[in-house]
């Protein structure tokens, strides 16, 4: 079967994937714990295999023991350079793209790959994932920086993309604005006037500055009175407050749906 997709940058780093690999954890666990086989499949993991072993040990510390996780990639250099930090059966990296190899995960993380394509083609990389999963399976999609400070990503299923979730390590947040720079790739270029993601971003960043006063008590309070004032002005912010503590917030995809 020959792998659907093109070899990305690669650019990884310890600890870059945790905020939505915790994210996973916390929210997709049902999904695995129901799997009869709980398959995930790291799509993409760059030139090192680093996030997929910290994928791994996440999910059978927080989900259940028993989970596989297979690491994929188009360029077979870099599943042979992989192949050492294998730990068969809860680890193994092998040769694929969008296509999954032939393989029927419960859940697929794909993180910094499709940032590399463009914008047309995302809908399609989307219904080529979710057709292969298992039943009741799911994507994740996302993007992050190199030390994934700030991030956005979408969980997609059979039905199509259900929600938003966009996260920032909040120490070193200067306001919600900056999310704009990793937006997943349906949105980074629909940051614009008359588009519903430049409205989310612009009333954030407005209530983060009318929440300024909290900033002495911290910006875990600024920011939660930030997403407070966004969820009173009408955003449908999923009622969420532990996520909220970790500097996430999720809203449901139509909210965000490019026009």
């Amino acid at each position: 079967m020959r792998p659907q997709g093109v070899v990305t940058r690669g650019t990884t780093n310890p600890n870059r994937l945790r905020r939505v690999d915790n994210w996973i954890v916390e929210t997709c666990g049902d999904r695995l714990r129901a799997a009869p086989d709980p398959l995930v499949v790291d799509l993409g993991y760059g030139a090192t295999p680093v996030t997929a072993v910290e994928l791994r040990a996440r999910l059978a510390a927080g989900i259940r023991a028993d989970v596989r996780v297979v690491g994929l990639e188009i360029d077979p250099v870099r599943v042979a350079a992989a192949q050492p930090a294998a730990d068969p059966p809860g680890l193994t990296f092998a040769r694929g793209g969008f296509e999954l190899a032939g393989l029927r995960p419960a859940l697929v993380r794909a993180f910094n790959v499709l940032r590399q394509y463009d914008e047309g083609e995302v809908a399609d990389a989307w219904r080529t994932v979710t057709d292969r999963l298992a039943p009741g399976g799911a994507l994740v999609e996302g993007t992050c920086d190199e030390l994934g400070r700030l991030g956005g990503w979408v969980l997609v299923d059979a039905a199509g993309p259900r929600t938003l979730t966009l996260a920032a390590r909040l120490s070193t947040l200067g306001s919600p604005a900056e999310l704009a720079e990793r937006l997943p790739k349906a949105l980074i270029h629909r940051n614009v006037p008359g588009e519903r993601i430049h409205a989310l971003l612009r009333d954030l960043d407005d209530a983060w500055r009318v929440a300024a006063p909290y900033a002495p008590f911290g910006p875990r309070q600024r920011w939660l009175h930030t997403i407070a004032a966004t969820r009173a002005s009408g955003w449908p912010i999923e009622y969420r407050p532990r996520r909220w503590r970790l500097g996430e917030l999720t809203v449901p995809w139509p909210t965000v749906t490019p026009t």
